[in-house]
């Protein structure tokens, strides 16, 4: 399908497609829009069944980066990066130098750091290559992984939702229900468990639920099953589309917030959880932590309180999504994106 009859394409500024026989790197570089800034917005590395799939992943991501600025109040635009991961055995270092290069050929106009399948020292390879890289241990205004800033958002805005939702200020003897334990998703619940919620998980690596089992008293589940519990908060933190066709029928869950993008299947998914009655906290909301941690980063000059304040303003925004969408009658999704788009427009003014 041509990169303009898709779906996801939504007017995106640019979609860069680059290739490297030498190092087997195959990636999809999507630049959404630059209205507030140069794009920013992290890099994943996955097994995608066929190169469409790969590109629609950076369309969808692309565009929610863009949405995610905004919504975080930061000087950049929405971009993302995919690289195809190849088969067999490969060349960590070299693969990430040539996607480093890569970078670089767009002179300043995406800057990234670590998603799904990316590490800090996968950043540090890329940063040999190009300044526009941040989530690096290293270097003046270094902070490392970005992933606990991001777990620290969405802990801060569960309790915004909890407030709404189930009348409760603080997250004691809450039950929540954790799909995906990941960096960020294991961070999340390490802050969820000091704050006395009660923790279902569900993730295929067995080491990490076992560890959360013994380390924060969690009750294993499988990852079919977990939609299903009988819990407060489901919180969706590993890949997107957990909430779908199939999983909606199936929510016990009064609250959806978690760390995952894209977190709704399709476009409807948010009226049928309004129908349903389950507050649904806009992904690109809740996870905007990590490039709000990766903004003070390409700032040059790291400052841990405007951080702060940023998380702040995250549970503000919420707070306001939450507000309006009951005052319209509609789903929050709807009001997020509305507002999203609102801000970007103005930045163009």
């Amino acid at each position: 399908m041509p990169v303009f009859d898709s779906l996801n394409f939504d007017d995106h500024e640019g979609v860069h497609f680059f290739s490297d026989d030498a190092s087997g790197l195959k990636t999809i570089i999507a630049v959404h829009d630059t209205t507030r800034g140069p794009a920013a917005g992290g890099t994943r590395l996955w097994t995608y069944d066929n190169p469409q799939a790969a590109i629609d992943d950076a369309l969808n991501l692309s565009r929610a980066m863009s949405y995610k600025n905004a919504m975080a109040d930061i000087p950049f635009g929405g971009g993302k990066g995919v690289i195809m991961r190849p088969s067999g055995d490969f060349d960590r270092k070299a693969l990430f130098e040539s996607y480093g290069k890569a970078i670089e050929s767009l002179g300043g106009v995406y800057c990234t750091a670590e998603d799904v399948g990316v590490s800090t020292a996968d950043m540090e390879v890329v940063r040999t290559q190009t300044a526009y890289v941040a989530g690096l241990d290293t270097g003046t205004a270094a902070s490392g992984d970005p992933s606990p800033v991001t777990a620290e958002g969405v802990f801060r805005g569960l309790h915004v939702a909890a407030k709404n939702a189930l009348g409760q200020s603080d997250l004691k003897n809450v039950r929540v229900a954790v799909q995906g334990l990941g960096h960020v998703g294991y961070s999340l619940c390490e802050k969820l468990r000091r704050a006395g919620a009660k923790l279902w998980v569900a993730d295929i690596n067995e080491q990490a639920v076992l560890k959360a089992e013994q380390e924060l008293g969690a009750v294993i589940v499988s990852t079919n099953e977990i939609y299903a519990q009988d819990v407060d908060i489901f919180a969706p933190c590993a890949l997107g589309g957990a909430i779908n066709s199939n999983s909606i029928d199936q929510l016990k869950a009064k609250i959806i917030g978690g760390a995952a993008n894209n977190q709704l299947a399709t476009a409807d998914m948010g009226a049928a959880l309004r129908e349903r009655g389950i507050l649904f906290c806009p992904d690109y909301v809740l996870n905007g932590g990590g490039i709000i941690n990766v903004a003070a980063e390409l700032s040059g000059r790291y400052n841990p309180s405007w951080v702060d304040e940023k998380l702040n303003g995250l549970c503000q925004t919420l707070n306001d999504i939450f507000k309006t969408a009951e005052q319209e009658n509609l789903p929050t999704s709807i009001v997020a994106d509305r507002m999203a788009r609102q801000r970007i427009q103005t930045a163009a003014l």
